[in-house]
């Protein structure tokens, strides 16, 4: 795709021969980490599932989908979690918080950066798991208020919030598995340095070869 943005035009069965010569394939690691939960039973208010795995937005914050993930560091018992919100327009994530604790902090900061960064919304969506975050009155409260409306997954089912799954798994590919982080300190700035390239740098096919911010900045 970025050969054929620069007027390359070239088949990409070639282009994969030809990596693969130059030994410039990239390696996939089949380590996984397991995956956080913030599920702790019915604690607030459970929303419907509303968005039912329709993913499609024809408009920027039509639907926001977040989720929190945790990064460990071998060795060492502290984790670092992240909490973002991955605007499904254009797959660009909007707002990120990271912290040492999964707390409600977390996410409700996410969020106010979130709003404070999109201040004219209208007929959005915000979906998400059935997480405690979630279900807090801090959380339910400030949806209601902006007249928000929530959305959330089906108890366990990953599927219902795939593209969130799917940035995560990602992330966690390019730039965590196989990593050696000498603090978390280090593993914060990468996570940071990597949703920065993702969002301005990063090429979807999905998006006509054009990376997140480019095709919101192309479409507006």
């Amino acid at each position: 795709m970025v050969l054929k943005n620069k007027g390359f035009n070239i088949n990409h069965k070639r282009v994969l021969r030809i990596m693969r010569e130059e030994s410039l394939l990239c390696t996939k690691f089949k380590t996984r980490s397991r995956k956080y939960s913030s599920y702790k039973g019915q604690i607030g208010k459970v929303a419907d599932n509303v968005v039912r795995r329709q993913f499609k937005a024809s408009r920027p914050n039509q639907l926001w989908l977040t989720d929190v993930t945790e990064f460990r560091i071998k060795g060492q018992e502290k984790k670092l979690y992240l909490s973002p919100i991955l605007d499904l327009y254009n797959s660009e994530i909007i707002s990120y918080t990271l912290s040492n604790h999964p707390t409600i902090n977390l996410t409700n900061e996410m969020l106010e950066k979130a709003l404070e960064e999109n201040k004219d919304i209208k007929d959005l969506t915000i979906h998400s798991d059935q997480g405690f975050h979630y279900q807090h009155s801090t959380w339910t409260n400030k949806l209601e208020k902006l007249k928000i409306t929530q959305s959330m997954s089906r108890k366990g089912n990953c599927l219902d919030n795939s593209p969130m799954e799917n940035f995560f798994g990602i992330l966690k590919q390019e730039m965590y598995y196989g990593e050696n982080f000498n603090s978390y300190d280090h593993l914060k700035n990468e996570i940071e340095k990597y949703i920065r390239w993702y969002n301005e740098d990063r090429i979807k096919t999905k998006l006509n070869g054009m990376s997140p911010v480019m095709y919101r900045l192309h479409s507006a």
